[in-house]
């Protein structure tokens, strides 16, 4: 079998790019790839305070959400700016926690893109990818799931991500270029769900959530990185976009293959009101939901996975 070829973006990558989220997991690896390439990082940050590889930092007060004049003169440096900022959903849905999570998505978001497009027109940054996640979809157990799918609102990560994409709406009204990467679960060796699995899958003591039947819409972050940065550099995609590679798996199968590759076995599942119980919400909207998503608009546009298949990427990701 052919080795796959590595994804590349389609054009000259942007000299500067703004990162809202550069200190998460994504943002930064993201930031990574782009200094890598000579491409300078700004962030935007809450506080203010400069952050390890951005070659400037500009405050984005996360109370007022309002960007002063240096911020927004900054912006007009940049050839994109990708916002993936946003509370953390994993813990339990508490009040405050719910507020935190609609806040720092929509909120925050509102105020970024009537920034960008309160900016001269030739000012403006060509492009504005404002993330989402796959959430917005209503769990459709065995249905593929691309972007043509409905929506929902009728879950509580639906209606955030509904408005989370459409906070952007004044950015694409004043003509920029407006693209929602809506992301699956990301593996990562040092962080998301991947590194809270793997105490437990090491000792032997893993296993399935639930019956295990629904599906996992899921994405390596090298995959991820490159996706974004396909997306940043390519002038012909707009609107949603699943970030998800083209295999999605079961959770039985998911956390099979988990144990394989760790050399463990896999066989305690953990039942389904146990998931309730210890996630709250999460749980069933989440951990125990099926959505199998699928990225058809990333593949029609010409991007070429370097790990779409699970047992692989697992590998790739665990050696």
């Amino acid at each position: 079998m052919p080795t796959p070829t590595p994804p590349q973006p389609p054009a000259t990558a942007p000299a500067r790019v703004a990162i809202a989220g550069m200190t998460g997991m994504i943002g930064s690896a993201l930031a990574r790839s782009l200094t890598a390439d000579g491409t300078a990082c700004l962030a935007l940050s809450s506080s203010g305070r400069p952050v390890d590889g951005a070659e400037q930092t500009l405050r984005w007060p996360a109370d007022t959400h309002a960007l002063d004049a240096a911020a927004t003169d900054a912006l007009s440096t940049c050839n994109a700016v990708v916002n993936l900022a946003g509370e953390n959903i994993v813990g339990r849905w508490t009040a405050a926690k719910k507020r935190a999570i609609r806040t720092s998505r929509i909120d925050r978001t509102t105020a970024l893109a009537r920034a960008l497009a309160d900016m001269p027109a030739d000012a403006r940054p060509g492009a504005f990818v404002a993330c989402s996640a796959i959430g917005i979809y209503p769990p459709s157990g065995d249905a593929e799931l691309d972007e043509a799918a409905p929506t929902t609102a009728d879950t509580f990560l639906g209606d955030i991500a509904q408005g989370w994409e459409a906070a952007a709406n004044p950015a694409a009204d004043a003509g920029i270029r407006v693209v929602h990467p809506r992301i699956g679960i990301v593996l990562a060796k040092h962080g998301g769900a991947l590194k809270q699995m793997l105490p437990i899958f090491k000792l032997g003591l893993g296993g399935r959530l639930g019956n295990g039947n629904h599906y996992w819409s899921w994405i390596a972050i090298d995959d991820l990185v490159a996706a974004l940065r396909f997306l940043i550099a390519n002038p012909s995609v707009a609107g949603p976009v699943n970030l998800t590679a083209p295999s999605p798996a079961t959770n039985r199968d998911f956390t099979a293959a988990l144990g394989r590759v760790l050399g463990r076995p896999a066989v305690f599942p953990v039942p389904a009101f146990a998931v309730r119980l210890a996630f709250n919400g999460l749980g069933d909207e989440e951990l125990l939901a099926s959505r199998r998503v699928v990225p058809r608009r990333l593949l029609d546009a010409g991007f070429a996975f370097n790990h779409p298949e699970l047992t692989p990427a697992l590998h790739h990701l665990l050696r």
